[in-house]
């Protein structure tokens, strides 16, 4: 029998800063409406080695949600991860498992951002959506370029620095951006509260085919998606991926 059965769970959200977020609002919502004995807090840890000092000095807590910068950096910090989290090289979710002992702790980490985003981006892509970019190179992108090739999409990777794998956005052609009519942003540019931002992508190239996909869902209409509407794209922001994300997320701590 668990022996924490009878106590209040806890559970939360790690990054930095934290001011954009909708999750806890979203959890503790869930937990009222359906009269879940559990709370969502937000830990805005400047360090990733401090996710120790949360843990510890939260002995209720029972999950974390991982977001920017530390999908990656967490990794050294966990017992165990789960194969597809393991495939993309980024978790944004935690499950802790506590033994009768305090040093007794089991960190497994999971990705249901590839989840989420694959189940919101599915209904979007036909024949002539086959290929697309992923604009950044973190956590997010590495979670979206999973679920994009689970689909059947060919990927391009851009970012503001060259590397062997990734295009610069100055490189990018008319005819590379009419190859590839999908355009995901998962920078954090144009994200609450720098909501004068955007990548540096060519917006003129783009057309009626396009599927331009910003992972940022604060504010609703980013500014990526504002130019990208501007020049005959269709839009959508990630708050339907982030919905579906936490729902993932909340059977992996359940179940």
């Amino acid at each position: 029998m668990d022996q924490f059965q009878n106590d209040k769970k806890q559970y939360g959200l790690i990054g930095y800063p934290l001011g954009h977020s909708f999750s806890m609002e979203y959890f503790n919502e869930k937990f009222e409406s359906e009269k879940i004995n559990a709370e969502y807090l937000n830990f805005e840890i400047e360090d990733i080695g401090q996710v120790m000092e949360v843990i510890a000095e939260y002995p209720d807590l029972r999950g974390l949600n991982v977001t920017i910068p530390y999908k990656e950096q967490v990794l050294p910090y966990l017992t165990s991860i789960d194969d597809g989290a393991k495939a993309i090289g980024a978790v944004n979710v935690i499950k802790i498992t506590r033994g009768k002992k305090d040093n007794e702790i089991e960190l497994r980490g999971y990705n249901s951002d590839a989840i989420g985003f694959m189940k919101s981006v599915e209904p979007y892509i036909n024949e002539h959506r086959r290929k697309a970019m992923v604009l950044g190179t973190g956590g997010a992108a590495k979670a979206v370029t999973y679920a994009l090739n689970k689909l059947g999409v060919e990927v391009m990777h851009v970012s503001r620095r060259k590397s062997a794998a990734t295009h610069t956005y100055d490189e990018l052609t008319k005819a590379m951006v009419a190859e590839h009519k999908i355009i995901v942003n998962t920078t954090p540019l144009g994200m609450f509260p720098n909501v004068d931002q955007c990548p540096d992508f060519p917006y003129r190239f783009l057309t009626k085919g396009h599927l331009c996909y910003d992972v940022v869902y604060n504010p609703d209409v980013t500014l990526f998606m504002k130019k990208s509407q501007e020049a005959g794209a269709e839009v959508k922001n990630g708050l339907e991926m982030l919905l579906l994300q936490a729902f993932a997320a909340y059977d992996i701590w359940t179940k």
